[in-house]
């Protein structure tokens, strides 16, 4: 049996007395693209920092490949973070340049592609992108790496509808066929034609989860429609 590409295994992490995420287990198989869903406050966020390596869980494991988050695992996992952390005085090429240095993996090619396709100026700093643009050139970035997993936190909340289907189509389908997405986002009916499978997190637990056409198919809705009706007020 193939080791998972990504395993937690009675995951627990804390803040303070308040619990984010609770004995939680999770597998996710290669060349899979995956739905994290939930409300805010669900532990979307604490999750993927979990597995980043950017947070400590308080019990539990995590493993990546077999191996716990830690310098060894960021050669083989893309992260874009839910908020721009990329230096903003650089400029698209600079940043292009950068990733090349640190990334053995990076294809600069495809990103300056990507980011002439999506008519992004390579001399602007990022200060002077507006905030789609920017997350444009972010998710360009962790997309250009030949990664394992991909960790992705809203990455398209601030990108217009028609972009949006440019990014999926081109950037999301064209990984590596033994690569997996982990993707958080609240768009769901425009991420819901490229998942393979998705779970509902409902304050640190999987309240649904598995194979997308199978869940249509039982319940006779969209999984957008399913997740209003799930966590409807």
């Amino acid at each position: 049996m193939d080791t998972p590409i990504l395993s937690c295994e009675a995951l627990s992490k804390s803040y303070g007395a308040s619990p984010v995420l609770e004995n939680f287990y999770l597998a996710l198989s290669k060349g899979e693209i995956v739905g994290l869903l939930g409300p805010n406050g669900s532990g979307k966020t604490t999750l993927i920092k979990l597995i980043a390596g950017l947070l400590t869980p308080n019990a539990g494991k995590i493993e990546i490949c077999g191996v716990p988050p830690s310098a060894a695992t960021c050669g083989i996992v893309s992260y874009l973070p839910d908020r721009c952390a990329l230096p903003q005085d650089m400029t698209t090429v600079e940043l292009v340049r950068f990733y090349a240095r640190m990334f053995s993996d990076f294809d600069r090619e495809k990103a300056e592609t990507l980011l002439r396709d999506l008519r992004v100026s390579p001399t602007k700093r990022m200060k002077a992108l507006s905030k789609g643009t920017r997350e444009k050139v972010l998710l360009i970035l962790t997309m250009s790496r030949r990664a394992r997993l991909y960790l992705l936190d809203e990455p398209i909340g601030g990108v217009d509808p028609a972009t949006r289907d440019y990014i999926l189509k081109t950037i999301l389908s064209a990984r590596s066929p033994e690569s997996t997405i982990l993707i958080s986002t609240h768009l769901i009916a425009d991420v819901e034609p490229y998942l393979d499978s998705f779970f509902f997190l409902s304050e640190g637990v999987i309240v649904a989860g598995g194979s997308v056409a199978a869940y249509k198919e039982d319940l006779g809705t969209t999984l957008d429609e399913a997740f209003r009706r799930t966590f409807q007020c």
